[in-house]
C-alpha cells in the first residue's frame, strides 16, 4: 500500500450554487460547478454537498464539471418516511445522471458515498469511467455476522429505541445535539482545525427537518447491502482507493479487499496517514491532489476512448 505526506496545498474557490430536482415527486438538492468530464460526488451518512466545499471548485478549477447531490433523507432534500436502502440511492443517482449528466462520469464518494460508487461502476459501467472510493463503507449497517454477541446486542437494542414512537424522538435528540455531533467528530477527525461551526452546522441543521428521525430510524434498521466482495469480483472500471489511517469507524484493515482484488484489476489504494474518515474535509489538500493527479494520469486512456 501506497502512503503521501506533505502534498502541496491547492486553494479552493467559492462553492458553486445550489439547484433543485423533482425525483418520484420528492425534491432533490444538488450541485454543479466547472466544464469538462463529469465527476459525481457521493456524501456519507448524515452528511451532504456541503462536506465537499472544500473540494468541488478544485476539481471544477482542474477542468472537471462536478456534480454533488444530497441523497434523499439528507441534508436538504427530502426526508419522507420511506424504507431506505443502497438500492434506493441507486436508483436516485441513476436517475440523477440520465437527467443532468448525460455522460460517462467518474464517481466518487465517501463511506456508504464509496459503496454507493463502486455500486453504480459495478452494475452500471455504461454511466461510469472509473470511481474514486473515500474511506469506504462494508455495508449500509453493520451486518450480524461481523459483530460479536454483546456488540451486536447493544445495537439491536439502540435501533429498537430509535425506532419506538415512544422513545424515538428522545434518543435522536440526544444524539443530534451539537456537543454530541462535536464530540464524534473529534472521534473520526484527525485535524480537529476541520471541526469547525460550520461543519457542525452543516450536520446539525438537517436534523430539524421534519421527517429527519423517521430516516435516522429506517437507516439504522435497512439491509446492509451488497457485499464488497462480491461488488469487486465483477467490477472492471478502475479505482482510486484513498483511505485515512487513523479511522476508527472504518479502519485501515477495510482496504485489505482492494488490495487483492488489485492484484488481477485496475485498483490503486493509497493510504493517507493521520487522517480519519473523512478524508477529502480532514485532509482536503492531500485528497485533492491525488484525485487530480490520478485523473489526469491513470484515467487518462479512459477518458481518450469515452
Amino acid at each position: 500500500m501506497l502512503t503521501t505526506e506533505n502534498i502541496e496545498t491547492l486553494d479552493h474557490q467559492k462553492p458553486s450554487s445550489f439547484q433543485t430536482w423533482i425525483w418520484r415527486g420528492y425534491q432533490i438538492k444538488y450541485a454543479v460547478a466547472g466544464t469538462g468530464t463529469p465527476l459525481v460526488l457521493i456524501h456519507g451518512f448524515g452528511a451532504s454537498i456541503g462536506h465537499w466545499k472544500k473540494n468541488m471548485s478544485v476539481w471544477a478549477a482542474a477542468g472537471y464539471q462536478v456534480y454533488a447531490i444530497d441523497l434523499l433523507g439528507f441534508g436538504g432534500s427530502a426526508k419522507p418516511e420511506l424504507d431506505y436502502s443502497l438500492e434506493l440511492w441507486e436508483e436516485l443517482l441513476g436517475d440523477f445522471h440520465q437527467e443532468w449528466v448525460k455522460q460517462p462520469a467518474v464517481w466518487i464518494g465517501n463511506s456508504i458515498g464509496a459503496l454507493l460508487a463502486l455500486m453504480l461502476v459495478t452494475n452500471s459501467p455504461e454511466i461510469a469511467i472509473g470511481a474514486v472510493l473515500l474511506n469506504a463503507a462494508g455495508g449500509l449497517n453493520h451486518r450480524p455476522e461481523e459483530l460479536n454477541l454483546p456488540l451486536r446486542m447493544v445495537m439491536g437494542a439502540f435501533a429498537k429505541l430509535v425506532s419506538s414512537e415512544t422513545t424515538g424522538k428522545f434518543v435522536f435528540d440526544l444524539v443530534r445535539r451539537k456537543q454530541n455531533i462535536r464530540n464524534s467528530l473529534r472521534q473520526v477527525y484527525r485535524n480537529h482545525r476541520a471541526i469547525d461551526d460550520a461543519l457542525v452546522d452543516m450536520l446539525y441543521q438537517p436534523s430539524c427537518d421534519a421527517g429527519a428521525q423517521k430516516v435516522f430510524a429506517s437507516i439504522l434498521t435497512a439491509p446492509a447491502g451488497p457485499c464488497t466482495a462480491d461488488l469487486l469480483a465483477k467490477v472492471e472500471k478502475p479505482l482510486l482507493v484513498l483511505w485515512g489511517d487513523a479511522d476508527p469507524w472504518t479502519p485501515i484493515n477495510g482496504a485489505k479487499i482492494y488490495e487483492e482484488a488489485g492484484r488481477t484489476k485496475d485498483i490503486q489504494v493509497i493510504a493517507i496517514p493521520n487522517t480519519g474518515h473523512c478524508p477529502h474535509d480532514d485532509r482536503p489538500e492531500i485528497v485533492n491532489a491525488l484525485v487530480t493527479h490520478w485523473l489526469s494520469t491513470t484515467l487518462g486512456k479512459e477518458l481518450q476512448a469515452q
